[in-house]
C-alpha cells in the first residue's frame, strides 16, 4: 500500500493546531522540510516549532534535509529519533562525503534516505542505492511549498523504479512535490509508494478524504 507524509511547511501559523488534527487521519509519517536559507533561498522551522510538532503528533518524523552543512543537521535532529533523515546529493562535495553521511545515520539508527532535485540525472544516486532506505525524487524545486508537479520528473521515478527492481534493492521511493488527488495516480504507476502531501491537504475542507484519496 501506498503511504503518505503529511507536509506541515504551509500551515506554520497554526501548527499546533494542525499537528494535532492530523492525528486523526490515516498518514504514516510527518514530514520535515529543513531548510537552511543557503541550499535553497527560505528558511523553515524553528527549534520551538520543531518540538510543537514532536510534542503533538503521534506519527514518526521524516525528516528532508535542503541544508548545505549535512553533518551537523543530521547530529542536531538525531537527538528528536526520526524515523528516516534525507539529504541532498548536490551538496555533497564527493562520494566518500556521501557514504560518511550514510555511516552517520546507521550510526544513529536512522533510516537512510538520499534525495535528487528535479534537474540532477538518476544515474548520479544509482551506486548509493543499496546502501540507503529511501530515495526522494524532488517533483518541484526545493524550497517552497504549493508548486506545481513537473511533468519530467514522473520519467524519473520510471527509471529508479526499474534499476531498483532490475538489481533486487529494497529501497522506497519518494515523490514530493506538488502532488494531489489529481496526479496522484500516475505518481504511483510510475513506481513511488510514498507520497509527500501538503497544499493538497491543507488546502482541503475533508483533510480525511484527500488522505484516502492519496492511498487508493
Amino acid at each position: 500500500m501506498v503511504k503518505v507524509s503529511a507536509s506541515l511547511l504551509s500551515i506554520r501559523d497554526k501548527l499546533k493546531e494542525t499537528t494535532i488534527e492530523f492525528n486523526d487521519l490515516d498518514i504514516d509519517y510527518i514530514h520535515l522540510d529543513i531548510m537552511d536559507g543557503i541550499f535553497v533561498p527560505n528558511k523553515s522551522f524553528t527549534y520551538d516549532e520543531i518540538k510543537e510538532i514532536i510534542n503533538n503528533t503521534k506519527y514518526p518524523l521524516d525528516v528532508h534535509l535542503m541544508v548545505e552543512d549535512v553533518e551537523s543537521y543530521i547530529k542536531s535532529f538525531a537527538i528528536f529519533d526520526p524515523n528516516i533523515i534525507t539529504f541532498h546529493l548536490e551538496t555533497a562535495k564527493n562520494k566518500e562525503e556521501v557514504f560518511k553521511w550514510i555511516k552517520l545515520l546507521k550510526e544513529n539508527n536512522i533510516r537512510v534516505g538520499i534525495s535528487i532535485k528535479p534537474d540532477t540525472k538518476v544515474e548520479e544516486i544509482y551506486e548509493y542505492l543499496p546502501f540507503v532506505h529511501l530515495v526522494l525524487i524532488m517533483t518541484v524545486e526545493p524550497g517552497e511549498g504549493g508548486q506545481k508537479l513537473l511533468p519530467n520528473t514522473i520519467q524519473k521515478i520510471k527509471e529508479i523504479k526499474k534499476y531498483i527492481d532490475e538489481n533486487n534493492l529494497e529501497v522506497d521511493i519518494e515523490a514530493d512535490g506538488g502532488i494531489n488527488i489529481e496526479n496522484a495516480e500516475i505518481v504511483k504507476e510510475a513506481g513511488a509508494n510514498i507520497l509527500v502531501s501538503g497544499s493538497a491537504i491543507i488546502n482541503a475542507t475533508d483533510y480525511k478524504e484527500v488522505v484516502n484519496k492519496l492511498k487508493e
